[in-house]
């Protein structure tokens, strides 16, 4: 009988944390403690597929390009090799502490890392509606230039402290590599894969493939690879125990179980934050839609006990 296979989407707290300076010390400590809770999935027979995000990190590559050019006249590098590197580093980062983590545990495994490119639509209507800031703050004077430079976007940062460039966040259609990313787990490695939600690329008119200016949602990117790999199950690490409806509210409420159903139902009524659980909420659904039998989000510390957790099923 096949085992499970389960993919499991690290959320930026499981590398970095807010208060944090950053520092590889930090990342690595904070990415040791979050794999020590998956090795109870390995011990229990899961084949597993890991995804990542990478804000912080693909923000601080690019701020060094921003230092190179400014103090060195070193080129800069378009956003995709910015999301490559940080595929490389994290991926890097992540199997080390992995291998360090299942040495202790007496597990031997292969842990493989696939630098991942995201197939989008170029004509998605997110390349229209530019909202994802990336990168850092500019006194306005500065952001006027580099738009008439480079035709970059900025938009007033959230702190009103400045100008922020902003990038589309376009919908994943397809990725590459699917059935060798599938193989190569079902065979017992680990796989680190879609990182940072996938290096955005789209096919020309002549097949080729070729790079956006984007940056996809990792949750979204890791759904529809858990769904076109035929998952069992999808998990959602982030820094809460359960899904809150009215988080931050006098009414605040946790679930520990939603139905397809229910979810939609609160999503309609806004009872999940924009900018935090509903996203997650949204990519558990598509996964479920799509045949996953269970998508799972929790805190990374929670997740070998199963009193926590919110468990999303189509019933």
């Amino acid at each position: 009988m096949n085992k499970k296979l389960a993919v499991i989407a690290l959320g930026g707290n499981a590398l970095l944390r807010g208060e944090q300076k950053g520092t590889i010390e930090e990342q690595e400590q904070n990415t040791y403690d979050t794999l020590k809770n998956i090795v109870y999935l390995m011990k229990t027979g899961y084949d597993i597929i890991i995804g990542h995000g990478n804000g912080p990190q693909v923000g601080n590559i690019l701020m060094r390009n921003d230092a190179g050019e400014e103090m060195y006249k070193i080129p800069q590098m378009p956003l995709d090799i910015c999301v490559a590197d940080s595929q490389g580093g994290i991926g890097y980062m992540i199997e080390r502490m992995l291998r360090n983590v299942m040495l202790e545990e007496g597990i031997d495994k292969d842990v493989v890392t696939i630098v991942t490119q995201v197939i989008v639509d170029k004509n998605d209507p997110a390349f229209t509606n530019l909202s994802k800031p990336v990168g850092r703050v500019y006194p306005k004077e500065q952001a006027d230039q580099l738009t008439k430079e480079k035709g970059w976007i900025f938009k007033e940062s959230a702190k009103k402290d400045g100008y922020r460039r902003v990038v589309a966040s376009p919908e994943p259609i397809d990725i590459f590599n699917l059935k060798t990313i599938e193989s190569i787990a079902r065979s017992g490695a680990v796989v680190i894969a879609a990182g940072g939600g996938g290096i955005p690329v789209y096919i020309d008119e002549d097949g080729k493939v070729r790079p956006l200016d984007a940056v996809i949602d990792k949750d979204n990117a890791s759904s529809l690879m858990a769904s076109k790999i035929g998952a069992d199950e999808f998990y959602i690490l982030t820094d809460v125990p359960y899904v809150f409806i009215d988080y931050n509210t006098p009414n605040q409420k946790s679930l520990e179980h939603l139905t397809k159903a229910d979810a939609e139902k609160y999503l309609s009524e806004g009872k999940f934050g924009e900018g935090s659980m509903a996203p997650k909420i949204r990519a558990s659904l598509r996964f479920i839609e799509k045949g996953g039998k269970k998508a799972i989000i929790t805190e990374s510390t929670k997740l070998e006990d199963t009193k926590y957790g919110t468990k999303i099923t189509l019933n």
